[in-house]
């Protein structure tokens, strides 16, 4: 082995070999077990919240092949239709064209030709993680068989009457000109402004004060051009009287109704809210409860195709409605027409005040533009039916969720679920299985063939297939079984599905999780009949943030690429990539001095399977990870001191009794082994329960504090001993391999690079036979081999040589200087754990003599260490230079004394206390006790060396 850890040097070529021997496939005798990759939007990049997920996917995956189930984990990619479509969309307008003037066949063409260029990256991406997925079986949600499954999908769905088309409010794009879903809406905070404005009463109606009038506020004067009514609290007296009467719409002149519903607020304004139930989703509700009319005045040009409807674009009043819109603002911007519509209220004298309002600002996650609430006819999903089997399969145990309190979060959305709109005005995606014919009538089949047989129409009718696509939420949401083959009653279908564990974020539990186990508990089916779920546990993490317990996002400037942290980057290059993209100069600025300030030296390359292993130890369940590059550096220093280990066994582990030669096991050896079992045990018990920080935890433990600190101490003085019985030699070495060999078992769901690589050359010797350690028994406890008189022994053995490392410590004593050891109230246990490890304690403590003190028995002055009842004594008589430790003493005494005078000045100082933050203060008032503290050891170390 290199003398040096080199990640590089090992993790491509051993990846390349796993996949070319296609050790990733399933191949397993036992049970199957299934894991369908959430796959990525083609058109990015992997960010840290992949990586994370894929860590936690492959330490299970890797986890069960190794106990030997059959393991399928299935890669793909989704073809992300709004994001996809914009980007080419920004590639043909550089070049001055944009998708209307190539015409659709020939702008998906363009799309195909992207996604085959550039749709290699995340699988790049996903190998350089480790990842162990079948790649034969790699997918794309617009592969043709994904197709079928996606078209016989709606129609099933359709004939069940579960799909419909319907006009309905929906999030409108203006600038993507397409519905968008409610995950794909930021709400910002901005500061706004509220209008208030008078309309009047009709019918020589007055309110209780005697106005004519009532004040109604709002933050969108411009759709009073179509509010249906306006509403009070039932329960407000003010109005108890006009209820049921009617105002005058003003600039429109169409009288509105005055309602009672509880939607309104008595305490907002003026308790009068104007209802305007095409463009605002809680009017719309409002409007629904009241038979109130639905007054689009976004519909300019609108017109009904045969096979389609196209929509106004940008956010332009129309032309009229029922010929009541004042022509001076058709076919105004909407924000245009705002600036007119209240300058109309003012000079009226119907404008009342102007006040500064903070709003929430609804925006697309992709285009930035304010998302308009607009009345079109869409697809819809009619998800009640479908809701009820998928909430008993959650409530019965069919599916469980990890932690379990997200099943609250799936309830509360799932027991008040609204109808899903399933349309998209693009041209990337599934096109939907529909047709009309020249009336408008809508056909739905699998394709023009089916339709025209199904209902007996003839060539000569015109038919028109529906230019929308499906939302790609309906898509992946089939996404377990479609990959499979579905419709088709595949082999892989029978055998992998339903599938084991779904790893996922929080956040998309309502828009994909749900949904997914909608449709498949309705579409697909067991031989019996019953409903299969999709998957059997959904294991739910939190976001990856930064160290600061941030968001990662490009405008905070804080994002890292886990390939970055692999195999390093330099600071200029990363600044830019940081700062790439970013219009705003200033915020270009900030975030570049932040990265320079963060990273001077840019990033280290840190290796796979130190990354891997910093995601598995921060893997508490349902708990935000704060990323740490601390943490980064700490798990590859823990790889260095693997492969340090492996070198030392390596060298020592020859003759180890692999070929029935006759051996003893020491203390040590019982212990260590002993320790294994128990490693062994709880590993397998926290990957069982989804606890990989503490399964981590057990595993650092083990190698890091038991195996090398201790363990590999232990053995040096049985194999440096000439005088050793063979025997005993042979035990210890063959003990080193054999441990460290289940170690590295144990160790690789997490770390596959390094534990693969050290395998190879540690198996031989523990005469063991492989190709791959992937594909090796996980290990098994055997609790006849835990040994608790050794654990017993070697833990007393532990604390007695602690005591003489911290006395020569605490009183600068050299590690090879040979120590006389006096003992008190040693037990007739501590005399005979003495005696049997005399050359032991001798050999590692450097102890020149070991006497035990009789009862009564004076000592000489010594420094002191408990090891339980038993008093460790370290004669300080002619170990030390008593007048250069003195000064030495006296020099560090006097600087506590500074530190103890001047943070005790800060904290009697009125000023600072009066000003300084709770947490100042308190860091001052530790700072002070910890010195105070410091100040009294080494007085009482000082007057003991005088006394000498």
């Amino acid at each position: 082995m290199d003398k040096t850890y080199q990640p590089h040097a090992i993790e491509t070529s051993w990846y390349n070999t796993w996949e070319s021997e296609n050790y990733f496939a399933p191949q397993g005798a036992g049970e199957s077990y299934t894991i369908m990759i959430p796959p990525p939007n083609v058109t990015g990049s992997l960010h840290m919240g992949h990586g994370f997920n894929n860590a936690i996917m492959d330490a299970l995956i890797r986890f069960r092949r190794m106990q030997g189930r059959n393991t399928l984990w299935q890669p793909g990619t989704d073809h992300a239709g709004i994001a996809t479509q914009m980007l080419v969309e920004r590639q043909l307008e550089a070049t001055g064209q944009n998708r209307h003037d190539l015409g659709r066949e020939k702008f998906l063409e363009k799309i195909w030709e992207w996604k085959d260029q550039s749709g290699g990256n995340i699988s790049r991406q996903i190998r350089r993680l480790g990842s162990s997925v079948d790649w034969s079986r790699e997918r794309f949600t617009m592969d043709d068989g994904l197709s079928e499954s996606v078209q016989e999908a709606f129609v099933r769905l359709h004939e069940d009457g579960l799909i419909y088309r319907g006009k309905r409010l929906v999030n409108w794009d203006t600038k993507l000109h397409t519905a968008i879903s409610d995950l794909e809406v930021e709400n910002h905070d901005e500061k706004g402004f509220l209008w208030n404005l008078k309309y009047p009463l009709a019918d020589g109606a007055k309110t209780a004060e005697g106005n004519d009038y009532l004040i109604v506020a709002t933050t969108r004067p411009e759709t009073m051009l179509g509010d249906a009514a306006v509403a009070v609290n039932p329960n407000d007296e003010r109005y108890q009287a006009l209820i049921g009467k009617f105002v005058e719409l003003p600039l429109v002149g169409r009288r509105i109704p005055i309602i009672a519903d509880d939607y309104c607020d008595p305490e907002f304004g003026t308790g009068c809210v104007k209802i305007t139930p095409a463009h605002d989703f809680n009017d719309y509700e409002v409007g629904k409860r009241h038979n109130l009319p639905l007054l689009n005045i976004f519909d300019k040009n609108a017109a009904v195709l045969p096979a389609c409807q196209v929509f106004n674009l940008d956010g332009t009043l129309n032309e009229s409605i029922d010929g009541k819109i004042p022509a001076e603002y058709a076919g105004l911007d909407r924000f245009e027409a705002r600036k007119q519509i209240v300058a109309a209220f003012d000079a009226a004298g119907l404008l009342v005040s102007v006040d500064d309002h903070g709003l929430k600002v609804p925006k697309g996650d992709r285009s930035g533009t304010i998302i308009e609430p607009w009345l079109t006819d869409q697809w819809y999903v009619s998800t009640k039916p479908l809701a009820e089997p998928a909430i008993a399969a959650v409530e019965d145990g069919r599916i469980q969720f990890v932690p379990k309190q997200y099943e609250n979060m799936y309830f509360s959305w799932m027991r008040d679920i609204q109808d899903w709109c399933i349309s998209r005005q693009l041209w990337w995606g599934h096109r939907i299985p529909a047709w009309y014919d020249e009336s408008g009538k809508v056909y739905v089949g699998r394709d023009e063939a089916e339709v025209r047989a199904k209902h007996n129409l003839g060539a000569d009718i015109a038919l028109q297939q529906d230019n929308d696509v499906l939302d790609t939420w309906f898509s992946s949401g089939l996404w377990t079984f479609s990959t499979l083959g579905w419709p088709q009653q595949t082999e892989f279908l029978k055998k992998f599905h339903s599938t084991d564990v779904l790893v996922t974020g929080f956040d998309i539990i309502f828009f994909w999780v749900a949904r997914m186990i909608m449709l498949t508990m309705h579409l697909v089916k067991n031989e019996d009949g019953t409903p299969q779920v999709p998957f059997k546990t959904v294991y739910v993490h939190g976001l990856v943030r930064d160290g600061q317990g941030q968001k990662m996002s490009k405008s905070k400037g804080n994002v890292l690429d886990p390939l970055d942290i692999i195999d390093g980057i330099d600071l200029e290059t990363l600044v830019q990539k940081r700062t790439s993209g970013l219009m705003q100069p200033k915020l270009a600025k900030k975030i570049e001095k932040q990265t320079r300030d963060e990273f001077a030296d840019g990033i280290a390359s840190y290796g796979t399977d130190a990354l891997r292993f910093t995601f598995c130890s921060l893997a508490s369940t349902g708990r935000d990870i704060k990323f740490d590059m601390g943490r980064v550096e700490g798990y590859r220093n823990f790889c260095n001191k693997i492969w340090n280990a492996a070198r030392y066994v390596l060298d020592k582990g020859e003759d180890c009794g692999q070929n029935g030669e006759a051996y003893e096991l020491s203390l040590a050896d019982r212990w260590i082994i002993s320790q294994l079992q128990r490693t062994e045990a709880e590993v397998t018990r926290q990957l069982d329960q989804f606890r990989f920080d503490l399964a981590a935890q057990a595993l650092y433990e083990f190698i890091w504090n038991q195996y090398c600190d201790w363990y590999l101490e232990l053995s040096k003085p049985v194999l440096w001993d000439e005088n050793s019985p063979i025997e005993r030699q042979r035990g210890t070495r063959r003990t080193l391999v054999r441990v460290l060999e289940v170690a590295l078992r144990l160790a690789h769901p997490f770390m596959p690079f390094i534990t693969e690589e050290i395998w190879q050359r540690i198996a031989p010797l523990a005469g063991i036979e492989g190709k791959t350690i992937m594909l090796q028994p996980w290990p098994v406890a055997n609790e006849a081999r835990i040994d608790e008189a050794a654990e017993s022994d070697i833990e007393w053995l532990k604390t007695l040589m602690m005591g003489t490392r911290n006395i020569r410590a605490e009183m600068n004593i050299g590690p090879g200087k040979p120590l006389a050891v006096f003992v008190k109230n040693a037990s007739s246990e501590d005399q005979r754990r003495l005696t049997e490890n005399d050359a032991l304690l001798k050999k590692l403590a450097k102890l020149e003599s070991i006497t035990v003190l009789a009862a009564g028995e004076d000592a000489p002055l010594s420094a002191t260490a408990l090891v339980g009842e038993m008093e460790v004594l370290v004669p300080m008589a002619g170990l030390i230079d008593k007048g250069a430790e003195l000064a030495r003493l006296d020099k560090e005494i006097a600087r506590l004394q500074g530190e103890v005078q001047r943070v005790g000045g800060k904290l009697s100082n009125a000023a600072f206390v009066d000003k300084a933050p709770a947490e100042v203060f308190d860091k001052e008032r530790a700072k002070l006790a910890e010195a105070e503290q410091a100040l009294g050891k080494l007085a009482e170390q000082h007057a003991r060396i005088s006394s000498l």
